[in-house]
């Protein structure tokens, strides 16, 4: 049986799969966990958390980003 020969653009790609693959599992697995912290009323919903106000002067700035100047025609 001979060894079989792998260049480095194949070794790449195939390290590129194998972390690739391990990053998504690490991710699937932060996911579920957190299902089941939720399940088990270990962990507070994120949705019971409140959102912070905009203020009315920043309310401005969000909703016109672009300020001309005043006072010149």
């Amino acid at each position: 049986m001979e060894p079989a020969y792998i260049d480095a653009q194949s070794g790449s790609m195939l390290l590129q799969i194998i972390l690739g693959g391990a990053a998504a599992a690490a991710v699937a697995l932060k996911v579920w966990w957190g299902r089941v912290l939720r399940i088990l009323h270990i962990r507070k919903p994120e949705d019971d958390v409140p959102a912070e106000p905009i203020s009315a002067a920043r309310e401005d700035e969000v909703l016109d980003p672009v300020r001309e100047p005043v006072g010149k025609p």
